[in-house]
């Protein structure tokens, strides 16, 4: 394993924002490099980091839509991402489906609440980013709309 310099600010805004969530454990990658931040019961933040996991077969890090890109919708908050209002039931939206503004896109876990993410615009839907059940961050795009 590669050893890479801690950047301790990176650090600091990963704990702190564990505390501001509640959350226990919090896991940040680039393409250098993959940190892991957690705590222990007693309050303790723990560090850990790693290479970055290797991209999927044929993905490529280009092709992945940004924050910037003109029909992103991004996670409002960290938490866990589900596709449908419950296990079973059918997805809110997939590839394909015309949504219109202020439809519920998916809901994004928090704190054992459940927060809806509408749509905020109309259009169609060409390409969902997140799997159900997948842990996102605050700005991660989860999906295109065209």
């Amino acid at each position: 394993m590669t050893k890479h310099p801690v950047d301790t600010e990176l650090v600091r805004q990963l704990a702190a924002l564990l505390d501001e969530t509640g959350l226990t454990e919090l896991e940040y990658a680039t393409n250098a490099l993959r940190v892991r931040v957690a705590k222990n019961h007693s309050g303790a933040v723990g560090l850990a980091s790693a290479p970055p996991l290797p991209a999927a077969p044929g993905a490529s890090a280009a092709a992945a839509p940004t924050a910037e890109h003109p029909g992103a919708v991004t996670s409002p908050m960290v938490g866990t991402a589900y596709c449908a209002p419950e296990p079973g039931a059918a997805a809110y939206v997939k590839v394909g489906d015309t949504v219109r503004q202020g439809q519920t896109l998916l809901i994004i876990e928090a704190m054992k609440v459940m927060n809806p993410v509408a749509a905020p615009r109309a259009g169609t839907v060409t390409d969902i980013l997140v799997r159900d059940a997948q842990p996102v961050e605050y700005g991660e795009v989860l999906l295109v709309i065209e």
